[in-house]
């Protein structure tokens, strides 16, 4: 009973404040001061529902930064550079060209290119790591790689957000505005959600099959800057000058970004169990779902020859990836964490995820009544974002109530990732509709 009552009253002294150490408060103190910059330097770009989000989310980051703590030198690094990065610009876009930081590294399309060379050099890494015989600590520089990356794109994404109102009054916005820019904000998204499992898991080899994704979506994004030269800031079309924009699609990123890794870690999860089938029949389905996914950047071929063998070089090296995957399986299986590992990391990037899928709905519905009066139209985004959150609720529901573990959850989790990308991508190249903003 003594024993009892005292470790209950231990319990209330070591409270969430009370477990708050120096360097918490120090970086509480500097993204106040940070937020209080930021007021004071843009506040005339600023209507009253943009000062509304910077208010709340100063103690976001607040709070992200005691969640895990190695956002903190994440969030300051970013916030330091982003800052030192305008300064340099003293009000002119034309420094981007002489100044030589500027111009070879903090410029928003520099530091984007930086991103993805980081992302390409932290996926060849993470799997040498994980065929290498002997660990010498390529998974470590995988790592150190992924981090540089997300570091390089938030520095871009901020800097193209000053560079965007050094432009002109009316065009300057959030870069989260056509698929230059959603898909900058899918790939760090992407690495930061899985960057947060490998601390949490304690495990590096998750990183090869996570980086893949986040690799694909940088080479389309390459493609996306060299064949459509899609990568200039342009002034907003009229429906997108909203405020809800700012909320709205960022939590539909954490959705895209979380169910992508999620199928990631499914495709690892049916690699460790297969790993002992040695009937290749067996193994063909894992190899065609792999394939069709590495396939369905070829249609972006559709009415245009520019960049078609891009795509082409694209499908065959994946498909050669894929199957390398599934020729070295013993050895990758011998490398990844157990099975109910796998599992309990897929189950919470999809129950993330899915949370924040739904506010980004209901966002969307506020939204949209705003901007054409009505809640829902059976738009074909809306009716595509409506199949990707039923799918994801039947999973959850499955496996909450009647237990859906194993190889089955994994292949759901797979088949999502085709129907999340054609929700994502396939809407805006076959399908016209009120969303049609970001066409290829």
């Amino acid at each position: 009973m003594n024993t009892t009552a005292q470790t209950y009253t231990i319990s209330l002294h070591e409270g969430f404040f009370a477990r708050r150490n120096t360097v918490d408060w120090i970086f509480a103190v500097f993204a106040v001061a940070a937020g209080g910059y930021a007021l004071a330097t843009y506040a005339a770009h600023m209507d009253i529902y943009e000062k509304a989000i910077l208010a709340l989310s100063v103690p976001a980051a607040i709070w992200l930064g005691w969640f895990w703590r190695p956002l903190r030198a994440l969030i300051a690094g970013v916030a330091i550079v982003s800052v030192l990065a305008a300064m340099a610009y003293q009000g002119d876009l034309q420094r981007a060209e002489s100044v030589f930081w500027l111009k070879y590294f903090l410029s928003s399309q520099s530091a984007i290119l930086w991103m993805s060379l980081l992302f390409f050099m932290s996926t060849a890494f993470y799997w040498v790591g994980m065929l290498a015989t002997r660990a010498v600590g390529f998974d470590r520089l995988g790592t150190g790689f992924a981090w540089a990356a997300v570091t390089m794109a938030l520095v871009g994404t901020m800097v193209r957000w000053v560079e965007s109102h050094l432009m002109g009054p009316d065009i300057g916005h959030i870069p989260v505005s056509n698929l230059y820019e959603v898909f900058v904000l899918f790939s760090w998204m992407t690495a930061a959600f899985y960057l947060y499992f490998e601390d949490r898991y304690q495990t590096r080899a998750l990183g090869a099959f996570a980086m893949l994704i986040v690799s694909a979506a940088v080479g389309f994004l390459l493609w996306y800057t060299l064949a459509r030269e899609q990568h200039e800031i342009q002034p907003l079309v009229p429906a997108l000058q909203s405020w809800w924009m700012k909320v709205h699609v960022p939590a539909n990123f954490v959705g895209y970004g979380t169910f992508a890794l999620a199928a990631m870690v499914a495709f690892a999860y049916l690699i460790k169990q297969q790993a002992g089938e040695t009937k290749w029949y067996k193994l063909a389905p894992l190899w065609l779902l792999g394939t069709a996914l590495c396939l369905e950047p070829l249609v972006f071929r559709r009415g245009a020859e520019a960049g078609g063998s891009f795509w082409s070089v694209y499908f065959g090296v994946s498909s050669l990836i894929v199957g390398g995957i599934l020729l070295a399986r013993r050895r990758i299986a011998s490398r990844l964490p157990a099975l109910d590992v796998l599992d309990d990391v897929m189950y919470k990037a999809i129950a993330v995820g899915f949370a924040f899928f739904t506010v980004a709905t209901v966002l969307g519905a506020l939204w949209a009544a705003e901007a054409w009066g009505g809640y829902w139209s059976w738009d074909p985004k809306e009716t595509w974002a409506l199949i990707v959150w039923l799918n994801y609720a039947a999973w959850l529901h499955l496996r909450l109530v009647k237990g859906l573990r194993g190889a089955t959850s994994a292949w759901w989790a797979l088949v999502g990732l085709a129907v999340t990308t054609f929700a994502f991508l396939g809407v805006n190249m076959f399908l016209s509709g009120l969303h049609s903003y970001g066409s290829l």
